[in-house]
């Protein structure tokens, strides 16, 4: 049913609305419609999409109209009887639009055509086609402007077709919500199922079937698979080989986290192992397995678990056997004949033994590194005589032994050649390896004095007063033998004040040095005695050290108590002395000492 205007009734589902210019002038009807020669492809007309875009110059807005009361049309002709509705000719103003698709003629059998009477004042539209890849973007992807209806002038009516539908009855208007204008479905009287050209002259059925893509993979060539039987055999295989892989990591994993290797037995042949500073059980545990004496470190750590003395093994050399259990590794290194080649040298020796007045000999430095160079290892000693040790120190270069730069060339000149060394060697533990060469010996003892020397505060920079590096070292061998650890810095005050007064020091220490005496008291034949070392008869300090100074006596030699003594005396039976400046005074404390049996 058509409203009172001529346009056409709204249906649902429309795509596109036109907006209806004003009237013109009734156009002439166009001429019968014929099938047009196949022309080239015209651009496609862009649909409007959901975005409207606001033209140059907006229109007046078209007066509203109210639509009659809707009556009943009259039905529809079959639509075999359908005549086609003609195309409206273009404005003669406007550019000629390109052609619009035609409609095939129907043919027997074809389902009938026909448009309803209504569809008679449209054009017609072009039939639905399926999109091709030269067709370009989506309509959707191409923004649009808004495109004016044309105005067309009617087509006419076929002969016989039924007239067009009443216009509704009513008053009320029907109206888009979107755009505000009157709702038009462009696709109302379109027949899907009709039959129609797009515009390259290609009907629905040039198209209708997809082409079928054949399988072009090549047929499996070669002989038929292995039977499923073979397969599970090989599968049980890979299986087995996986477990047993996983079985040995399994063992390997848990040998090495809590397992160990070790030896039965207490062992074969010697070995001398080493045990450095601040090593640990652990560490220590390494170490024999390294030489060989364990089969691993852990043997020896678990065997010592549950002794004590592991934890108090101390540096130095062990004599140990190669593949030994670790309990037994446990027990004879904790054993007091295992650890060789360690020596502690005292403060107050002196490289020649000292024999006491029961006859009995206090070893010197020549006697303890000696002794030190001791061990039994498979039968053979390593021992080095004193002998060897003297002729070495006195045919040997002192620069190369290790010597302080400042004390080479004032022992070089030393009297005797094999005292050249005293004084130089600093008090404390040495760790010598059994098997090493004499040379080998000092040079690894000087080394480490000259550290200690160097450590307890004397170098070339720090000196007594107006004394060399060797002299305060000659100074502090004196105060080592002279007194008690509480007078060293009265001591030191005395030998420097009669120093400086050129008075002779008069010291019992340095002639008994010679004598090899341990006893501070001397008689007159041995005052008596010339010598270099006899204080008695020379004025100054004797040509070497004396003893092995402390670093307390090295300290005392550098910094000496302050005061005007000359004189002392022991006068306390715990060694301590009594300091004097005159030498009256000094006669009386020396009676006063003898009469309270001092000495």
């Amino acid at each position: 049913m058509t409203e009172p205007h001529g346009r056409p009734e709204r249906r649902q589902g429309g795509r596109r609305r036109l907006r209806e210019e004003p009237e013109e002038a009734p156009r002439p009807p166009a001429p019968p419609r014929r099938r047009p020669e196949p022309q080239p492809p015209a651009e496609p007309v862009a649909r409007r999409r959901h975005v409207r875009q606001e033209p140059d110059e907006v229109p007046p807005p078209a007066p509203r109209r109210r639509r009659a009361a809707p009556e009943e049309p009259p039905p529809p002709p079959p639509r075999a009887q359908r005549p086609a509705p003609p195309r409206r000719a273009p404005e003669p103003a406007a550019p000629p639009p390109p052609p619009a698709p035609q409609r095939r003629s129907p043919q027997p059998g074809d389902r009938g055509l026909g448009m309803p009477a209504y569809a008679q004042e449209e054009p017609p539209r072009p039939g639905r086609r399926r999109r091709r890849e030269d067709d370009g973007p989506l309509p959707d992807e191409r923004p649009t402007d808004i495109i004016p209806a044309i105005q067309e002038a009617p087509i006419a009516r076929r002969p016989g077709a039924a007239p067009p539908p009443a216009p509704r009855q009513g008053s009320e208007e029907e109206y888009d919500e979107i755009f505000g204008e009157d709702a038009y479905d462009e696709y109302e009287d379109y027949d899907e199922y009709d039959d129609y050209e797009d515009e390259q002259g290609f009907e629905d059925e040039d198209r209708a079937e997809p082409e079928r893509i054949e399988d072009e993979r090549p047929d499996r060539q070669g002989p038929p698979p292995k039977k499923r039987k073979k397969k599970r055999a090989l599968g049980w295989v890979a299986a087995l080989a996986v477990l047993v892989l996983l079985a040995g990591g399994a063992y390997y994993g848990f040998t090495e986290i809590f397992g160990y290797e070790d030896y039965e037995g207490t062992g074969e042949s010697d070995v001398l192992v080493q045990v450095e500073k601040g090593d640990s059980t652990s560490a220590i545990g390494n170490r024999l397995q390294a030489a060989g004496v364990v089969a691993s470190g852990k043997a020896f750590v678990k065997a010592g678990e549950d002794n004590t003395a592991v934890s108090r093994l101390q540096q130095g050399y062990y004599v140990m056997k190669t593949k030994m259990s670790g309990a037994s590794a446990v027990e004879k290194m904790t054993a007091a004949a295992s650890k060789v080649g360690q020596v502690e040298i005292r403060p107050y020796t002196q490289f020649h033994d000292i024999t006491q007045p029961d006859g009995k000999k206090t070893p010197g430095v020549y006697t303890l590194l000696s002794k030190a160079s001791c061990a039994d290892l498979n039968g053979t000693s390593t021992c080095i005589p004193v002998e060897e040790l003297r002729k070495t120190i006195e045919n040997a270069d002192l620069a190369k032994l290790g010597v302080p730069s400042w004390a080479v060339e004032s022992a070089t000149k030393a009297e005797h050649k094999d005292r050249r060394l005293e004084g130089l060697i600093a008090p404390g533990i040495f760790n010598v390896k059994p098997g090493w060469t004499a040379e080998e010996l000092l040079t690894d003892v000087v080394k480490t004095s000259a550290e200690r020397i160097l450590n307890a505060g004397l170098s070339e920079q720090s000196k007594g007063e107006g004394k060399t590096p060797y002299e305060t070292l000659v100074i502090a061998s004196i105060i080592e033998r002279e007194a008690v650890k509480a007078d060293f810095g009265k001591i030191s005050r005395v030998i420097y004040n009669r120093i400086d007064e050129k008075m002779r020091l008069e010291m019992d220490s340095t002639i008994n040095y010679v004598l090899d005496r341990p006893t501070l008291l001397t008689k007159p034949e041995d005052r008596d005695k010339a010598g270099a070392y006899n204080t008695y008869k020379f004025v100054g300090l004797t040509p070497t050290p004396i003893a092995v100074p402390s670093a307390e006596a090295i300290q005392a030699a550098l910094k000496p108590a302050a005061g005007e003594w000359l004189f002392f005396v022991k006068c306390e039976k715990n060694g301590l002395s009594c300091f004097t400046a005159t030498n009256d005074e000094h006669n009386k404390a020396k009676l006063d000492a003898q009469r309270r049996g001092v000495y």
